[in-house]
Parts: structure tokens; C-alpha cells; sequence
């Protein structure tokens, strides 16, 4: 069918891990945006959720470190990490094993993909799906892009398989939402965790939000560690999310510091153009 919603939000572990330790305001102002975007991604007709992720050494390892991966099963299990420290229960979470296929052959017609019938869910998919899909009723599509072992997944190629999810999207039959996770500036397991550059964060964000491909693109390693941390390179999920909206613009629903999450709690969705269902 086609693409139905697109957008990019946090997943640090201490969103659901720490909760109880963040300003409470802030924090539901947080926890409502994501359930807007719950409520905005049910109301789109998704029929299944690509969910582009930065996988944290859970799945891949440096002997074997592929640039872009995707899961092809018909469910996932998770957390990977202690419940009890992540604030979430363990899970089982439905995949569309034919779906997957589908998008994968798509994708693989312009861009090299790996894919894994195996795959348990760490932080950075399941924190999303905590607020997204709480009754883990919607097929997930889990991916990921190397943004934590060098040499990390060049920003342009980023670029090319977010443009391939887009057209693998209106390739199958189904409705599909993709979803973004990550940062933005954040540094985490340092001694620097819970800082937060929150003017890069912003800057970053009006980019994305106007689809700027240039100046997203712009961006080196270097400055992106030096200005947003190792965390930072999570802008590749954010940046495959706008090559996949094909020039939509976007809107940022919520971004505020919350240094106990150790990152700039995002929210945001680019406004795509309507389909008939």
C-alpha cells in the first residue's frame, strides 16, 4: 500500500529504567507525546512498524558488524537486558517473517542488507515499543544501522537505505509506519552520562524537520563526537527516517533535557502526504 507515518523518537534505558527520578512534569509531558504518537500511529492504519534502530552490542558484535540489518521472523523476544533495570517486563513481541522477506528483497534491489531470523530485542527497540505498542498487537520490523562499531555506516549510504525503505513500503501490500529511535546528543557509559547539548540537539532537529538533505549529510564523525558524543551517531536512524518521508516536512512534538534519561527527549513526525485506505 504505501507509507502511512513516519517519525523518530528517544530510547535511552532510563526512560522507563530511571522514571521514577526525572521532574515529573517534564517527564509526563514526555510520556504524553510518546502516547500521542501511539494514538497518531493507530489512527494512520500501520498495518506493521519498521522500527530503525542502533543496536548496543546485543545482537552484532565486532565479529560481525553488518551496516545495515533486518529481522526476518515472526516474533521477537525481549528485553535483552535485566527487567528490573530496564523497567520493562520480558516480552514477546510478532514479526511478519513473509512481510520482512518482502521489504528485504525490495531493499536489496538498490542498497546491500543483511537479515537475521534471530534477534532479541535490547533497549533500543524496546523502550519504543513499551509506549508504541504496549499490547504488542502490531507486527514489528526491527533494523538496524551500525552507529557504535567503526567504521560506522556513512551518512549518505544511511541516507540510500532509508530511501530504499521507502520505496520497499510502497512496494508491499501493507500499510506501513517507520519509526526512527536514538539519541540526539548524549553520551552514554562515560563519565560525561547525562549530559546533554541541547543546542546541537535543536539545530539538528530543525534540519530533520525541514528535510534538509545537505545539511544532514553535512555532518563528519569528528563533530559529531566532539559536539553530541558516541551517542550521537544515532543520527543515522533519524536521518534514514527523513530520506524515507521522500521531502516531507516535519514537526517536533516534544524535545526537552531530561539528564536523568541522559539525552534530550524527542519526539517528532513528518507529515506525509494522505493515502486512501
Amino acid at each position: 500500500m504505501t507509507l502511512v507515518y513516519a517519525g523518530v523518537c528517544s530510547h535511552a534505558p532510563g526512560i522507563t529504567g530511571r522514571a521514577e527520578q526525572a521532574d515529573p512534569m517534564v517527564r509526563d509531558g514526555f510520556y504524553d507525546a510518546y502516547d500521542q504518537m501511539r494514538k497518531d500511529i493507530v489512527a494512520s492504519g500501520a498495518e506493521a512498524i519498521i522500527v530503525i534502530a542502533a543496536e548496543h552490542f546485543a545482537n552484532f558484535f565486532m565479529n560481525n558488524m553488518p551496516s545495515f540489518a533486518i529481522g526476518m521472523a515472526d516474533f521477537y523476544d525481549g528485553p535483552i537486558e535485566d527487567p528490573a533495570w530496564l523497567g520493562i517486563e520480558k516480552f514477546r513481541a510478532p514479526g511478519d517473517k513473509d512481510l520482512s522477506k518482502r521489504l528485504i528483497t525490495e531493499v536489496m534491489e538498490t542498497v546491500d542488507v543483511s537479515y537475521a531470523e534471530e534477534w532479541k530485542f535490547d533497549h533500543g527497540i524496546a523502550v519504543p515499543l513499551h509506549f508504541l505498542t504496549p499490547n504488542f498487537d502490531v507486527p514489528i520490523i526491527p533494523v538496524n544501522i551500525n552507529c557504535q562499531g567503526p567504521p560506522l555506516t556513512p551518512l549518505h549510504r544511511a541516507w540510500a537505505f532509508g530511501e530504499a525503505l521507502g520505496r520497499a513500503s510502497q512496494a508491499v501490500d501493507e500499510n506501513i509506519a517507520i519509526i526512527g529511535t536514538g539519541g540526539i546528543s548524549h553520551w552514554p557509559a562515560t563519565p560525561d552520562s547525562g549530559k546533554i547539548n541541547e543546542a546541537w540537539d535543536r539545530s539538528f532537529l530543525d534540519q530533520w524537520c525541514r528535510n534538509d538533505k545537505d545539511a544532514l549529510l553535512d555532518y563528519t564523525n569528528e563533530q559529531v563526537y566532539a559536539d553530541a558524543g558516541q551517542g550521537g551517531f544515532e543520527i543515522r536512524t533519524f536521518i534514514s527516517v527523513a530520506a524515507a518521508a521522500d521531502g516531507a516536512q516535519g514537526t517536533v512534538h516534544f524535545c526537552e533535557p531530561i539528564p536523568i534519561f541522559a539525552v534530550s527527549c524527542t519526539i517528532a513526525s513528518y507529515e506525509l502526504a494522505s493515502v486512501e485506505r
